[in-house]
């Protein structure tokens, strides 16, 4: 009988021991997936008023950019897109938008002069507490976001480009050791990269000027909760575009008289194309090709941009407007016209380009101070629903045949310029 018990002990022993090793297993995978499910919700319980719809989304969307062909992040892109998640500030102050606003978007690089002063002109605006503002940043620059950080006049949301150029040090989109410089020959020179149609290597710091502007439009239109579902137009501004008081109120005048007035109007704009007019001064309303200064336009016309991304894309021109000019409007079939007033409600002050800002040059700003003259007519809407349109018709620009000015020839930019164009339509399931 002895004998014959030893076997059991043994088989009872090792039946305990499996018993403890299941249990184990099973609450170190109940703690992964806990850990796991606590990650997420800590991603996305930073919206006070988040539905199950918008989890789902954020969550879908994280795991879709799995599958997109975008460079590994490093954890200052990982922080700032996760940044990007968050409400606006300022929602005790301006608990409501007004129905049917016009959300702003204010794009910025490294200028900090320069955004002050758009600040301190957008603080005057009549009507700007009724709307959202939302500050695209071309990478983190502290002093600009501690700017931003301090606006109080209205809703703002901060939104950074986390595959800016800006953001990589020593990887693509940044400079990479192995990149071609300049005219260098790739295979000569053992380096990476394709040149421009001039011969020239790509320029992280040129490059991001194209890079920020489509990120920024895929990201408003289809990738915020704030604004995915927005129809209505959105008013586009950069750092160096001085707003009158009179802007809003006129921009609302202007898309409400758009369907009438001109209904194959594009866009709204608050100044002429020619960024050095004021105006013509006419009781006329101008119908004329879309400016780059202060232009807004609805759900409908960023559709058709979106479906030329491959145009975009492509053209070897490092700058978005001249690409649009020169490549995506031509290609809807016909003249894209905008509608503006007769007297510029917003200014372009820039007088350096390339994101030069702070850098190693003192700042592009005469001693700090834009001297901008705001007189009577320019502090309350100023445009007549009475009047009149006058249509340029023949408005000087890009002809057929211009190749663009270069710095867009990398395969990885063009490549990188798709994927946002995709970022966001993978997650519905639709493609470019």
């Amino acid at each position: 009988m002895a004998l014959n018990n030893k076997p059991r002990l043994k088989d009872t022993a090792f039946r305990r021991f499996l018993s403890l090793v299941l249990i184990t297993l099973f609450g170190v995978v109940l703690l992964l997936f806990l850990l796991q499910t606590n990650t997420v919700s800590n991603l996305v319980a930073q919206y006070s008023d988040e539905s199950d719809l918008d989890i789902e989304l954020t969550y879908n969307y994280t795991q879709f950019r799995r599958l997109l062909n975008v460079p590994k992040q490093n954890e200052l892109s990982v922080s700032l897109e996760k940044r990007n998640q968050l409400p606006p500030r300022n929602l005790d102050l301006f608990p409501k938008l007004a129905k049917d606003h016009i959300t702003i978007v204010l794009y910025v690089h490294n200028r900090p002069q320069y955004l002050q002063v758009v600040v301190e002109s957008l603080s005057k605006v009549v009507g700007i507490g009724e709307t959202l503002l939302i500050v695209s940043h071309d990478g983190y620059f502290e002093e600009m976001n501690k700017i931003v950080e301090g606006i109080r006049f209205c809703q703002v949301k901060q939104i950074f480009a986390p595959y800016s150029p800006h953001v990589f040090e020593n990887s693509f989109p940044g400079v990479t050791p192995s990149d071609c410089k300049d005219k260098e020959d790739a295979v000569k020179q053992n380096c990476k990269g394709n040149p421009d149609q001039y011969g020239n290597h790509r320029s992280p710091k040129i490059v991001s000027l194209k890079h920020h502007w489509w990120w920024m439009m895929n990201t408003v239109w289809d990738g915020l909760k704030e604004t995915h579902m927005h129809s209505g137009h959105i008013l586009f501004i950069e750092e160096d575009h001085f707003i009158f008081p009179n802007a809003y109120r006129n921009l609302q005048t202007l898309t409400a008289l758009k369907p009438k007035k001109c209904p194959n109007c594009y866009a709204a704009n608050l100044a002429p194309c020619d960024v050095k007019s004021r105006g013509e001064g006419w009781e006329s309303l101008i119908a004329e090709r879309m400016g780059n200064v202060g232009y807004a336009f609805n759900r409908t016309i960023w559709t058709k941009i979106h479906a030329k991304a491959r145009q975009f894309c492509f053209f070897d021109d490092y700058n978005w407007d001249i690409t649009m000019w020169a490549t995506v409007y031509p290609s809807f079939g016909g003249p894209v016209y905008s509608l503006r007033g007769p007297r510029a409600s917003a200014v372009h002050f820039g007088r350096c380009g390339l994101h030069q800002g702070q850098g190693n040059r003192a700042s592009c700003i005469d001693n700090g101070v834009v001297n901008i003259q705001v007189e009577e007519i320019d502090k309350a809407g100023n445009i007549n629903s009475e009047w009149g349109v006058h249509v340029f018709e023949h408005q000087a620009g890009y002809q057929a045949g211009f190749k663009g000015w270069g710095g867009w020839g990398d395969i990885r930019d063009r490549e990188l310029c798709l994927e946002f164009a995709n970022m966001y339509h993978f997650r519905r399931g639709i493609s470019s």
